[in-house]
């Protein structure tokens, strides 16, 4: 039937074939160019992640507005001085000018509550900052210094740099959308949702992309204008940026830049490897142009279904770049092969011959590859699974389009004989051929200590990482990220929320007399709402929101915590050591100004809901930091720390988010490796009848994949949400070299039964295609590790040192094995001396 078909349609009408080809792929094309790239935190966070949920409703209930932080290191002179004062506030000022900015915070606008010798009620009324007439700066100093507020979170504990946070404007609009999406979702999952809700579903859902990517455009604008204006003040200061905003927005520069640049430069190294080992350019141009045709149509097929490239799947071009080159390689090494064995035969012939001979073991290969990548799909993380349909739908797409244009291709070209001249002068392939012969109690030794060596280190395995840990030490994010992280209270936001829910007691209240006439003074309104409010601001709940700010401060993991506990340390100073009792409080809570009340008071405090929140900001550059284990002392220990129940005890925010994503990749990718273990050895047993040949292909993919987390454990490369899917990148490239080389060991070995020769007859074929392939992709991705983006880096040193595993197990270990066991049903001729 293949030989019918090939013969009658493809090799018989090559033009009219590639026509086809090519129109389909340009008609994808034009999609190609509405894939988009997605670095926020959004793609980072588990679809239906409870935590997810909370956290947004949290952000919404305080107000809790993205910022950007520009760290400012006078080169001369002191930060107090009057140039630098000057110039910090012709920053902030160009800075609040840009069009998403609603206001900037510098040590020049921030309440000063310690550096005025004024009784507590005239600075509710009259809050001093800097910029006020008569300030003593040594004062001030002393006060930025020592304050629980602004200490190692507005200036650094040397007092050598300070922080200036851009407040973007709130957007609204972004969480309506957001919001009303996921109610429309959930209804959709619950099966109760109708169809005009349906509708409505599919126009919020449009409406929610079209606003993130123009808010996405103008986040980029802004960190660029603010960028250029930082340049113009570098001669005064050492600046930088930093903030969750531009650590995603600089991840997709750098994913853009690594596609473009690194993509080509993988291209170029391949074409060289192809043109040092064939000498032909037939055979550099048709790998090559079958790989960028079914990259175009895969590319082609997210645009159309709005499949978004991520931080996670944008390797998908470079995997599929791999399993594609492997196809046309192994057709090319098999098609010079007839021609040298066949000289005589017609050329139609022989390119039918080769491509319906590599048409059943390329299609095992296709199958087990997906089933690879299938573990991908039982992911909760969205981009993982994207990953996972976005490889099986491009590896399915490059079968189609190898089995297509090869011979197509080839039909249109005169028959050649093909140069040999690498095979003649470099025998690899026989040389490790006669090593398995003669060394296979060697071969088993080495096998053993390497799966020694995957076994030890996969048991140091950790699913940790952080964002610093992205990026080079020499590039601007990273010193960038150190500098807060190390100066100015840590990088990693986590919110601890705390729910009072004991019963109100009554308290008696102490009038102080210096406050006598300011309530005096107060309107009807006002003494009613202190009145209620100073009910809510008992003495044991201070002390109870103190001790757990106090708690979350002294973790070694900590940065910096704000919290009312911050206020209420600021008050009993302000005191004269004394606690601030409840009318204190709140008159404080009730009379201070709008624009320092959204500063020091509404992100920590909900009377009306009877609720504390505690910022922490951890320090993500800590070698020793476990964010599970950290998240989990908290969750157990807080609650008997301080005296408060465990349902009352919540966390928030991007830390807990990160760490949930990181955790559920760890459960379905780990835990799924053994299921696919299983099922691909039932592939095996499936394609090759033979529960024999099953167990010695998984041995040999499983000392391969082995060897790969050993290199990961050892060498302390986290599990995360890049390095994860090397288990399925490193199976699929396994499996194929296995399946190619047994497919082909047996059809060597039914010849003449003698399982010696057909080894040797093996490597001088397909020996030669697993190495060529194994060669090109490892001269390739090598170009990788010259990246300043980490995961780029990581991926590219693992896809090496799976396809170097891969190439050893299958041309060393594979074949001693089917030597020793001899799992074929054929006499062999001759008995193999161990």
């Amino acid at each position: 039937m293949l030989n019918t078909f090939y013969d009658r349609l493809i090799i018989a009408y090559p033009r009219l074939t590639l026509i086809f080809v090519l129109l389909v792929v340009g008609l994808l094309a034009s999609q190609a160019f509405k894939v988009e790239i997605d670095a926020s935190s959004e793609t980072l966070l588990l679809k239906d992640d409870k935590d997810l949920a909370f956290t947004r409703e949290i952000n919404k209930q305080y107000a809790n507005s993205d910022f950007l932080i520009i760290t400012y290191q006078p080169r001369q002179g002191k930060l107090l001085d009057d140039e630098t004062l000057a110039h910090i506030d012709a920053l902030s000022n160009e800075i609040q000018k840009l069009a998403m900015i609603d206001s900037v915070v510098s040590i020049l606008n921030v309440p000063l509550l310690q550096a005025p010798d004024k009784p507590i009620a005239d600075l509710v009324n009259d809050v001093t900052t800097l910029g006020s007439s008569d300030i003593d700066r040594d004062h001030v100093k002393k006060e930025l210094l020592s304050s629980p507020i602004y200490s190692n979170n507005l200036v650094s504990h040397d007092f050598s740099t300070t922080a200036l946070q851009a407040y973007y404007k709130e957007d609204s609009r972004f969480f309506e959308l957001l919001f009303k999406r996921n109610e429309l979702l959930s209804k959709e999952e619950n099966n109760s949702i109708s169809t005009s809700e349906l509708q409505e579903l599919s126009e919020v859902t449009k409406a929610f992309k079209a606003h993130r990517d123009i808010m996405r455009e103008r986040n980029h604008q802004t960190i660029v204008d603010i960028r250029k204006i930082m340049n113009r003040y570098r001669d005064d200061a050492n600046l930088f940026l930093g903030g969750v905003n531009m650590v995603t927005d600089d991840m997709t520069t750098f994913i853009k830049s690594d596609l473009r640049i690194y993509g080509s430069a993988v291209l170029a190294l391949l074409i060289l490897t192809l043109t040092i080992v064939f000498r032909q350019l037939r055979y550099v141009l048709l790998p090559v142009f079958i790989t960028l045709l079914s990259v175009i149509t895969t590319t082609g097929l997210l645009g159309l279904f709005n499949w978004e490239v991520t931080v996670i799947s944008s390797n998908f071009i470079s995997l599929q770049l791999i399993v594609t080159m492997s196809l046309a390689i192994h057709l090319s090494v098999r098609y010079r092969e007839l021609l040298r064995l066949k000289p005589e035969v017609e050329h139609h012939d022989i390119i039918r011959e080769a491509t319906v001979s590599m048409f059943i073991p390329c299609l095992f290969v296709i199958i087990t590859t997906v089933i690879g990548f299938s573990s991908l799909l039982v992911s909760s993380l969205l981009p993982v699974i994207n990953l996972g349909w976005m490889m099986s739908a491009g590896i399915a797409i490059s079968f189609v389009i190898s089995f297509l244009v090869f011979p197509a291709a080839l039909k249109l070209t005169r028959k050649q004989l093909p140069y040999t001249g690498f095979e003649k002068h470099f025998q690899l392939t026989q040389t490790l051929g006669y090593v398995a012969e003669k060394y296979g109690k060697h071969i088993y030794i080495v096998s053993a200590i390497v799966l020694l060596f995957g076994i030890t280190g996969a048991s140091k395995l950790i699913v940790e990482n952080s964002f610093i840990d992205y990026f080079k030490s020499d590039t601007e994010i990273y010193k960038g990220m150190m500098l807060i992280d190390t100066k100015l209270g840590g990088t990693t936001p986590l919110d601890v929320i705390v729910d009072f829910a004991e019963d109100i007691k009554d308290i008696e209240i102490d009038t102080i007399d210096e406050f006598a006439d300011f309530f005096d003074d107060m309107s009807a309104e006002s003494e009613v709402a202190t009145s209620e409010h100073q009910y809510w601001f008992t003495s044991e709940k201070m002390e109870r929101i103190e001790a757990i700010h106090n708690y979350l401060n002294a973790l070694p993991e900590t940065g910096k915590v704000l919290s009312f506990g911050t206020l209420l340390k600021t008050g009993r100073i302000l005191n004269k050591g004394k606690d601030l009792d409840s009318l204190q409080l709140a008159l404080i809570y009730n009379n201070m100004p709008d624009e320092f009340r959204s500063a020091l008071l509404n992100p920590y405090l909900d009377v009306e809901n009877d609720q504390a929140r505690f910022t922490m900001r951890i320090i993500d550059s800590r070698d020793d930091l476990r964010r599970n284990q950290l998240l989990g002392k908290i969750l157990k220990d807080l609650p008997m720390e301080v005296g408060i129940e465990a349902q009352d005890t919540h966390l928030a925010g991007l830390m807990l988010l990160y760490n949930n994503m990181l955790q559920s990749l760890f459960d379905t990718q780990i835990k799924t490796l053994a299921l696919v273990v299983l099922i691909l050895g039932a592939m095996f047993f499936i394609l090759f009848r033979s529960i024999k040949v099953a167990f010695i292909a998984l041995i040999a993919n499983v000392i391969a994949i082995g060897a790969v987390f050993g290199l990961m454990g050892w060498a302390k490369i986290p599990l995360d949400m890049m390095t994860i899917t090397i288990a399925a990148i490193s199976m699929g490239i396994a499996v194929d070299d296995t399946i190619h080389y047994l497919h082909r060991f047996r059809l060597e070995v039914a010849i003449d039964g003698d399982y010696l020769a057909a080894m040797h007859r093996s490597h001088a074929s397909i020996g030669y295609a697993i190495f060529y392939t194994s060669m090109a992709i490892i001269m390739g991705f090598s170009v990788l590790v010259l990246s300043n983006f980490l995961p780029t880096i990581y991926f590219g040193l693992l896809t090496v040192m799976a396809m170097l595993m891969a190439l050893i197990a299958n041309l060393l270990l594979l074949p001693r094995l089917i030597l020793a066991i001899k799992p074929f049903n054929v006499a062999p001729v001759k008995e193999i001396q161990e």
